[in-house]
């Protein structure tokens, strides 16, 4: 059941991308369209979109298709894949739990931790990270982020068409990923540790054989990505600013790939959406 909450995407849209693109435009340079897509990320309101998602578990790769509505501040999310699993998580309310229908026997609503083991096994996202909040991060680093080197290579490197809607394309290349060995000096979450980092939890719990949530103990040494990956590529609608397409790799290749459509910001979304007793939802 949870391997079915993937947030990431979709790789057949890709091939126009990996072609040769068009020259940059004269008139946006990469510090402009950085600020105009992390703004507009900032601003988000609302969102509604559906993800289609490919992550790299173990050596294998897993697939989603899941629709997702959102509200900030305070957050609100409801996702729902295409096998009928169906999450919802609101600020303040339930314990601070999802609520979890699984679609299949006993056909019970669960009140899940969403950042404890059994919803965060074997996937790279949280619920609590639907959107575009992880991609920001990317760009720009958290306030603990001891190297920022990564982030200062993404380059505006032209323009492409993802289904049917104009796209800038910025990529980062970065051949320095490696792993590094980190020594804690007092106990550390992994949130914590890959905070410094910026290179997301997933690699370190899959890396150093960690639970999600796990507090490492001081003095352990664990093997940590320097960066988010080795090369990443964001297509960004030019109407809308918000990405597209993500396509993140690392030392193994392909890590995940992200895929945005039916992509709608700032349009109210009824309160009653984001409760359970909403028309539709099974919880």
């Amino acid at each position: 059941m949870n391997s079915l909450f993937r947030l990431s995407a979709a790789a057949a849209t890709l091939v126009s991308v990996s072609a040769a693109a068009p020259a940059p435009s004269e008139k946006l340079t990469t510090d402009q369209l950085i600020t105009n897509l992390s703004s507009a990320i900032n601003n988000l309101k609302t969102l509604r979109c559906t993800v289609r998602a490919k992550e790299r578990i173990g050596s294998s790769y897993q697939q989603a298709h899941t629709v997702m509505k959102m509200a900030f501040n305070p957050y609100k999310v409801y996702l729902r894949n295409q096998k009928g699993v169906e999450v919802l998580w609101v600020t303040g309310q339930n314990n601070g739990d999802a609520m979890v229908y699984p679609n299949s026997f006993p056909y019970v609503t669960l009140n899940l931790d969403p950042l404890g083991s059994l919803m965060r096994k074997n996937q790279h996202h949280s619920a609590l990270d639907a959107g575009y909040g992880t991609i920001a991060e990317m760009l720009h680093g958290s306030k603990q982020r001891l190297d920022h080197s990564f982030e200062k290579t993404f380059r505006y490197d032209g323009d492409t068409t993802i289904a049917g809607r104009q796209a800038y394309i910025l990529r980062a290349s970065y051949p320095q990923f490696r792993y590094v060995a980190y020594k804690t000096t007092k106990p550390e979450t992994v949130t914590s540790i890959s905070d410094k980092f910026g290179c997301g939890e997933y690699r370190i719990l899959e890396r150093n054989d960690l639970s999600a949530g796990a507090t490492v103990p001081a003095g352990r040494t664990l093997q940590v990505p320097n960066a988010y990956g080795r090369r990443v590529v964001l297509c960004i609608d030019q109407k809308m600013m918000l990405p597209l397409v993500v396509q993140v790799h690392d030392d193994k290749g392909l890590y995940e790939k992200f895929e945005f459509s039916d992509v709608i910001p700032n349009q109210p979304i009824p309160a009653a959406e984001f409760t359970k007793n909403f028309k539709g939802y099974k919880f």
